[in-house]
């Protein structure tokens, strides 16, 4: 994988994501153009890093717009990232196209948060825009295969990581969620639509039987992308907060899916794990 050349259109969505592929494409020697969109970004300047790219806030139903901006800005590649919540039809805004396509925005959304995505996606494609996935766009954030840091999984970890594959690809086939926390062969949390962080927060609430301990960590949190997953735009993501969240819980470490998951700085990612006494690994399940 790659990063390509020209103007890289960003579509962002909320959390920390687009902005590490922002300066992640721009530090490759990219042009970067912005379309923050409304509902998902604050535009009274909550997300203060927009103003460091060319950028125009949009309303994710104003396609029509959305388009012309990428044109006018030079883009030649598109991509969507970071978390897009789902709009509430009867109050976005809504440019000419947007009212056209509305039936079947709503439908996409009806079928789950994947769908919708590739629907934002597609349109750009059906206006002639190269759409292209986080890992096109840059390589730099894709986890690899192998340790990230210093600490290593051992075997009763390995069995977990396993375990938790199965139960993220299952339930991922569902459309349901990217991640699944397994100690000792038991599934203790699987991702919803809440996201990973508030999955883990409920951890700890678990009796120290089911769980790890703050003198002894057990258990794993493993990350994947779901096996109907448009990589175009969404894969599974871990960061710095991950890591202090796992250590929150009492795991012992995260797994992820090698080239299909995504790290945000991976040098203070393993810097905080070594420090907390975590694992990070990378893994083909």
């Amino acid at each position: 994988m790659s990063a390509g050349s020209g103007t890289l259109g960003l579509i962002a969505g909320g959390g920390e994501l687009p902005r590490a592929v922002a300066l992640a494409a721009r530090a490759a020697g990219r042009e970067v153009f912005v379309v923050p969109l409304v509902g998902s970004l604050d535009p009274t300047g909550a997300e203060d890093w927009v103003r460091d790219f060319p950028h125009e806030f949009l309303s994710p139903g104003e396609p029509g717009r959305i388009v012309k901006a990428m044109r006018t800005a030079g883009v030649s590649e598109v991509l969507l990232a970071g978390k897009v919540d789902r709009p509430k039809f009867s109050e976005i805004k809504l440019d000419a196209k947007g009212m056209l396509l509305l039936p079947r925005a709503i439908a996409a959304a009806k079928k789950g948060d994947d769908a919708l995505l590739r629907f934002i996606v597609g349109i750009c494609e059906d206006e002639g825009l190269k759409a292209v996935s986080v890992a096109q766009a840059a390589p730099s954030l894709v986890a690899q295969e192998g340790l990230l840091g210093r600490v290593s999984p051992d075997g009763e970890h390995q069995a977990d990581i396993l375990q938790a594959f199965k139960i993220a690809h299952a339930l991922g086939a569902l459309d349901v969620g990217q991640a699944a926390v397994v100690c000792e062969g038991l599934a203790l949390a699987v991702e919803a639509a809440e996201g990973t962080d508030a999955m883990l927060s409920r951890i700890a609430n678990l009796r120290e039987s089911l769980r790890g301990t703050a003198g002894k960590k057990r258990g794993v949190l493993v990350k994947a992308l779901k096996p109907t997953q448009d990589t175009r735009a969404d894969l599974p993501v871990v960061g710095v907060q991950t890591v202090k969240n796992v250590a929150a819980a009492y795991l012992a470490g995260i797994a992820l899916e090698a080239g299909a998951a995504l790290i945000l700085d991976k040098a203070a990612v393993a810097a905080e794990a070594d420090r907390l006494g975590l694992f990070v690994i990378g893994l083909k399940p």
